[in-house]
């Protein structure tokens, strides 16, 4: 298993749910605020996408997306990989950062998010409702943000980097935004399998720049 949330409460027939890709209506549509987080139908969507995000291999999931338009989040932050994604050593060759905590398995409900600064920065995006593609996707360096859990207790939080992203990314399916919509230029909306071919051409482009910054 990927990750497990310790549910408080009990319900048996875990589903996999079908995930809706890009081009169905409900994820276009602005999702419907959740009256009561704690009702026994709300528990039930929850655990069947958290059963769902876990089959998927997914780092994060939007009730939209499971065809339910509803405002409701799940995701999972791993600190290795927002360490690898935020970049783990700086150009300085200064020595590389800790490694951060885990974001633990969340949900959110009726969620809002909070830039706290202008800084935006591009990073890599794939969506398990747009199968086989990455894109490069700006999105704000750090924000606040807060939300319900399905005890009816309220999460706030700050987040920054790649955990900022995925936040970003999961709570724009409530609002009808895929990814590429948000993208600048669309000549970095790629297939996954080219990512070897374009790491190299980033590669080879930043040897270049530091060549150039180093001649006399």
């Amino acid at each position: 298993m990927l990750y497990r949330l310790p549910i408080a409460f009990h319900i048996t027939g875990m589903a996999i749910l079908k995930i809706a890709r890009m081009g169905h209506p409900v994820l276009n549509r602005v999702a419907a605020p959740v009256a009561d987080p704690t009702s026994p139908d709300i528990h039930r969507l929850i655990v069947d996408m958290l059963e769902t995000m876990e089959d998927a291999n997914g780092t994060g999931l939007a009730a939209p997306q499971v065809h339910v338009p509803a405002r409701i989040v799940a995701f999972f932050v791993s600190g290795a990989r927002a360490k690898r994604e935020d970049g783990a050593t700086r150009e300085d060759g200064a020595e590389e950062d800790a490694e951060p905590d885990d974001v633990p398995l969340s949900v959110l409900i009726n969620p809002e998010v909070e830039p706290l600064n202008d800084e935006m920065a591009l990073g890599w995006e794939a969506c398990l409702s747009v199968p086989g593609l990455v894109g490069q996707v700006p999105r704000y360096t750090a924000v606040r943000y807060r939300g319900w859990t399905p005890k009816g207790e309220e999460i706030v939080r700050e987040a920054k980097g790649f955990h900022a992203r995925v936040v970003q990314h999961e709570c724009d399916h409530l609002d009808g935004v895929l990814y590429p919509q948000r993208m600048t230029d669309l000549s970095t909306l790629i297939f996954t399998s080219e990512m070897g071919a374009q790491a190299d051409i980033e590669t080879a482009h930043t040897e270049t720049a530091r060549a150039e910054s180093e001649d006399p």
